[in-house]
C-alpha cells in the first residue's frame, strides 16, 4: 500500500513517484491549493495537491479533515524557495500528488491529537487515540528499544529466557493477590503472580542456572503514579553467584538499556550504601541524591542539654535530628501547613514541626531562646546555617525521625523544585538491608523483601538467638533519582534453613508443608547456591522517557481506581456465569 514511510524521502527522491499512506496530520487551504501534512509512525511528509495535476483529487482534498486515513500518489519535487522546513527530516520536499485515495474518514476527535490534555480520564477512555499523540508514540518505541537491548544483554551473557506460570497459588509477597476461581476444581483458586519467585527459583534446582524473564506481575493493592495492578519486571535468577556477581550484571544491563534508548553512558559501578546510612542520612531506603538536604543527627549538639524536650529525648535513648533547608526562609503558610501535615501522617506526635530560620540576620523560632550560647554556635557551625535557611528539627526513636524528614525532605524539594530541569541520572546501590521487620498491628515478625531471602552468614547466630531485628539480609535494591528500580537477594537454599525462615514468620510446619512442600522438598536434592533480581521495566522506561507517571509508558494502563475507561474493565458478570466457576457475590448495590 505504500513505496515509502512519511519520514523516508529527502533530496536523493526528487522525480521519483512515490506512493504514501497515512494520517491527515494538518490541512491548509492556500489560495485553491490545499497542502496536507500526512503522518504516519515514523513522522510527516507535506503533500500538494493542484487542480492542474488531478482536478478531481484535488476537489476531494478539500474535505479532508484530521485523522482521515489517506493514500496518495505522487512525485517528489524540491519545496520552494525559502519554504523548507528545517524542523521537519522530510522538510526539503513535498510530494505533488496525482492521486487520492480516502481509505476510512475520521469522526470529530474528542480531543486534540497536538494539545497536551489534564483530563486523563478522557486520554484514557480513547486511549488508541491519545497513542497516536508524538509525545506517547516515542515514549512506547522508547520502551520497546530498552525492553529490546535488555533481552540482547541477557542473550549474550548466557541467560535464558523461560515463561513461568500465570495461574499458580497464592504467595506471601506483602500485596493481596487477585484471584481466579477454578471450574474444573469446585471452591478452588489460582492467584496471579505478584512475581515468579518461587519458580525462577525452582529452576535453578532445575540446572539451568542462568533463567530470565520479561515477566507480568499482578498486585492487588492502592494505585499511584508509579504502581499499577498489572506490570512488567525484568526478572533475573543465576546459579553459582555472589552479590557482587549480580551487582556487576544489573549494572551492565541497565548500562545497555540506558545506552540504547537514550544514547548516554551510565557509569561502570554505581556508589553503594548501606540501609542504615540511607535511612540515617536521607529517612528513605530510595534516596535522591541529586541535592542535599541531608538529615544531620544533633546528638554532639545538644548531647548535654538542658532544653526538656530534647533531654527527655536523649534520655530515653533516642536521637534529635534535623535538616538545614538551604535558601527555603521564606517559606509560606501554606506551604508549612503543608509540610506539617506531611509530618503528622508520617508519624510527628506533635502539631507542628519544630524550626529555626535566618531572616535579614536574624534567628526566628520559638526554640531559639531555649538554647544556649555554646549549642547556638554549634547548631549555626554544623549544619552551616545562613542568611535565608530554614531548619526543621525533630525528635525521637531513629527509625521514626528518620522517615519523618525523609517525607519532609522530599516534599520540601518539591516545594523548591530542587530537580526541575535536572539532566543527571543518580544511580546508587542500597545494600546489607534487614532480614526481618516486626509487625506492630500482628506482633508477628515479616521478611522485609520476602521469605526466601538469606541471611548474612555473620548474623545467622543472632537468629538463633532472637535478636531477629539485628540480622541483616543479603539484599540488595537498585535506585535512581528517587525511584527503586529493582530489587533481589541470594535466597536460601537449603531445606533446613528455609524451613527455619518460615517458623521466625509464624508459619506452622502443617503450613510450610501445605503451601511450600514443593520448593522444601526440592531444596532436599541438590540445590545450587542462586540469588537474583527484579528490575520494574514500567519504571525505568518512565525514568527513561522523563515521564512522572508509569501510566504514560504503559500503552493500556488502568487509571488510580484500578479501571480500564476505555474497555469497561472490571466489569459486571451475571449469575450463571459466577454459578459456573461456584462462585457467589456478597457485594450488594446502592440504591440511590
Amino acid at each position: 500500500m505504500r513505496s515509502h514511510h512519511c519520514n523516508e524521502l529527502r533530496a536523493s527522491h526528487i522525480g521519483e513517484t512515490v506512493t504514501l499512506i497515512g494520517w491527515v496530520n494538518t490541512v491548509r487551504d492556500q489560495g485553491g491549493v490545499i497542502f496536507v501534512d500526512l503522518r504516519d509512525r515514523e513522522g510527516v511528509t507535506q503533500v500538494v495537491f493542484r487542480s492542474e495535476e488531478n482536478a478531481d483529487a484535488t476537489k476531494v482534498s478539500h474535505k479532508l479533515r484530521d485523522e482521515d486515513v489517506i493514500q496518495v500518489v505522487g512525485r517528489v519535487t524540491k519545496r520552494l524557495e525559502g519554504t523548507a522546513n528545517d524542523k521537519l527530516a522530510t522538510g526539503e520536499i513535498e510530494i505533488v500528488a496525482t492521486e487520492l485515495n480516502i481509505v476510512n474518514k475520521a469522526d470529530v476527535l474528542p480531543f486534540q491529537l497536538d494539545k497536551e490534555l489534564s483530563n486523563e480520564d478522557l486520554r484514557m477512555k480513547y486511549r488508541y487515540l491519545d497513542l497516536r499523540r508524538p509525545r506517547m508514540n516515542k515514549n512506547i518505541r522508547l520502551r520497546h528499544t530498552i525492553t529490546s537491548a535488555a533481552r540482547r544483554f541477557l542473550d549474550e551473557a548466557g541467560f535464558i529466557e523461560v515463561e513461568t506460570p500465570i495461574l499458580s497459588n497464592p504467595t506471601p509477597e506483602g500485596a493481596r493477590d487477585f484471584l481466579v476461581p477454578s471450574r474444573l476444581n469446585p471452591g478452588r483458586f489460582y492467584a496471579l503472580p505478584q512475581a515468579p519467585q518461587q519458580f525462577k527459583q525452582l529452576l535453578m534446582v532445575a540446572g539451568l542456572e542462568k533463567y530470565f524473564q520479561i515477566a507480568r506481575c499482578f498486585r492487588d493493592e492502592d494505585l499511584r503514579a508509579d504502581r499499577q495492578p498489572e506490570f512488567t519486571q525484568i526478572d533475573i535468577e543465576a546459579s553459582f553467584v555472589t552479590q557482587e556477581d549480580i551487582i556487576k550484571l544489573v549494572e551492565g544491563l541497565l548500562g545497555s538499556m540506558f545506552k540504547a534508548g537514550l544514547g548516554i553512558d551510565v557509569p561502570q559501578a554505581f556508589p553503594r550504601m548501606t540501609y542504615r546510612e540511607a535511612m540515617d542520612r536521607f529517612g528513605s531506603d530510595k534516596p535522591d541524591t541529586r541535592y542535599g538536604n541531608e538529615i544531620v543527627d544533633l546528638a554532639d549538639v545538644f548531647g548535654a542539654t538542658e532544653f526538656k524536650i530534647f533531654r527527655g529525648t536523649f534520655d530515653n535513648g533516642g536521637v534529635v535530628r534535623a535538616i538545614n533547608a538551604k535558601g527555603f526562609a521564606g517559606v509560606t503558610t501554606g506551604q508549612m501547613n503543608r509540610l506539617n501535615e506531611i509530618a503528622i501522617q508520617a508519624g510527628l506526635p506533635v502539631k507542628t514541626l519544630a524550626f529555626v530560620k535566618l531572616e535579614n540576620g536574624e534567628f526566628k523560632s520559638p526554640l531559639w531562646k531555649f538554647f544556649t550560647d555554646a549549642e547556638k554556635e554549634a547548631l549555626t557551625a554544623k549544619l552551616n546555617i545562613e542568611e535565608g535557611d530554614i531548619v526543621f528539627f525533630v525528635a525521637g526513636s531513629r527509625d521514626s525521625v528518620s522517615t519523618i524528614l525523609g517525607r519532609v525532605r522530599l516534599e520540601i524539594a518539591e516545594m523548591m523544585e530542587l530537580t526541575k530541569g535536572s539532566t543527571a541520572y543518580n544511580f546508587l546501590w542500597v545494600v546489607d538491608f534487614p532480614l526481618l521487620a516486626l509487625d506492630t498491628e500482628t506482633g508477628k515478625w515479616a521478611a522485609v523483601h520476602h521469605p526466601f531471602t538469606r541471611p548474612n552468614a555473620d548474623d545467622v547466630p543472632l537468629m538463633d538467638g532472637g535478636k531477629f531485628e539485628e540480622v541483616r539480609a543479603v539484599a540488595y535494591d537498585v535506585v535512581l533519582n528517587g525511584y527503586e528500580l529493582g530489587g533481589g537477594s541470594i535466597r536460601i537454599h537449603e531445606k533446613d534453613l528455609q524451613a527455619k525462615m518460615f517458623e521466625v514468620l509464624g508459619i506452622s510446619p502443617e503450613e510450610q508443608q501445605e503451601k511450600f512442600s514443593h520448593i522444601l522438598d526440592a531444596f532436599r536434592f541438590g540445590a545450587p547456591p542462586h540469588g537474583g533480581l527484579a528490575l520494574g521495566l514500567d519504571r525505568i522506561a518512565m525514568l527513561a522517557a522523563g515521564e512522572d507517571s508509569i501510566r504514560e509508558v504503559i500503552a493500556f494502563p488502568k487509571n488510580n481506581k484500578g479501571a480500564d475507561l476505555m474497555s469497561h474493565s472490571p466489569c459486571q458478570v451475571d449469575f450463571k456465569t459466577l454459578r459456573e466457576v461456584y462462585v457467589q457475590s456478597t457485594h450488594k448495590e446502592k440504591k440511590d
